[in-house]
């Protein structure tokens, strides 16, 4: 009797044991899964926050750009047409050249840090849920250099119209 009393109480105080164990595995794993949680969560939070600043740059340097093209443009393709009707002394024509190029290497520098920018939130997890707003915009960009390659300086500028709006509605939907 004694030694099955005895048992009994080491068999309830083993079980008793088993599950302190077990509850404190459970604690163990929620607070390291809350602690990790939180510190994705502020990863996360921080990965947005430099990319909406990063779109906020963007965004400012296509706003400037195509506020100095619409500027130009008339005065660009006025020039084009000009030279087509008659010849324009070497001078004129020489510093027109310069300054067509200077809008088109301009529009190449625009894309290639929108297409920096489209590269990392297409890479960046945290930054993936916002990709379908910025997407396609190295590719209006490219579409802008084309036709101010083409001599349509105005429709290009039309065209980042179009960029200045996709940058607006990313940072609009960040957090």
């Amino acid at each position: 009797m004694k030694t099955t009393k005895f048992l009994t109480l080491v068999t309830l105080v083993l079980v008793a044991f088993a599950f302190t164990v077990q509850a404190q595995r459970r604690t163990t794993k929620k607070s390291t899964t809350a602690k990790t949680t939180a510190a994705t969560t502020a990863a996360a939070a921080a990965e947005i926050r430099a990319g909406a600043e990063k779109v906020s740059v963007q965004l400012n340097n296509v706003a400037k750009f195509n506020y100095f093209l619409g500027r130009i443009a008339t005065g660009l393709e006025d020039m084009d047409a000009a030279a087509r009707k008659t010849p324009l002394k070497e001078p004129t024509l020489s510093k027109h050249r310069t300054n067509r190029g200077a809008v088109v290497q301009g529009i190449r520098n625009l894309r290639a840090g929108l297409a920096a920018l489209e590269v990392e939130f297409r890479t960046k997890p945290g930054l993936k849920r916002f990709e379908f707003q910025i997407s396609g915009i190295a590719d209006l960009v490219g579409q802008s250099e084309e036709l101010a390659a083409g001599g349509q300086f105005t429709e290009g500028g039309r065209v980042l119209l179009q960029v200045i709006q996709k940058l607006s509605d990313t940072l609009v939907a960040m957090p």
